[in-house]
C-alpha cells in the first residue's frame, strides 16, 4: 500500500465509528472471526481498545491485520484502523487512488 492509499484511507477512517470494542479478553479466536467478517462487508473498520486491556495497540493490530489478512491503516492511541478489499471487485466500496 502507498502512502498516497494509505491517507486517502485515514481520510475516511475520521468519518467512521468503531465497529469493535477490545477488552480484557483480548483477541478470542471469535472476535477475530467477527472482524473478518464484518472488513469483508466494510473493507474499511475502526477498532477501539479499552482502558481495561492490558496488551499493545500496534502488537494488537500487527496479529488482527495477519489472523483477517488485511492491512493496517494505522493505530492511534487506542484505535486500530484496518483495511481489506472486498474479494469481488463488483462488490468493492472504497477504489483506491494509484
Amino acid at each position: 500500500m502507498t502512502s498516497k492509499q494509505r491517507s486517502y484511507l485515514k481520510g475516511l477512517a475520521m468519518n467512521i465509528e468503531p465497529s469493535f470494542q477490545i477488552g480484557k479478553s483480548s483477541l478470542t479466536p471469535e472476535f477475530t472471526e467477527a472482524i473478518a467478517e464484518i472488513l469483508e462487508k466494510r473493507e474499511l473498520i475502526k477498532i477501539n481498545i479499552l482502558k481495561n486491556c492490558a496488551d499493545d495497540g500496534n502488537v494488537l493490530a500487527r496479529m488482527l491485520s495477519e489472523r483477517t489478512r488485511s492491512e493496517v491503516v494505522q493505530v492511534i492511541g487506542r484505535k486500530i484502523v484496518l483495511y481489506k478489499p472486498a474479494k469481488d471487485e463488483k462488490k468493492r466500496k472504497i477504489v483506491l487512488p494509484e
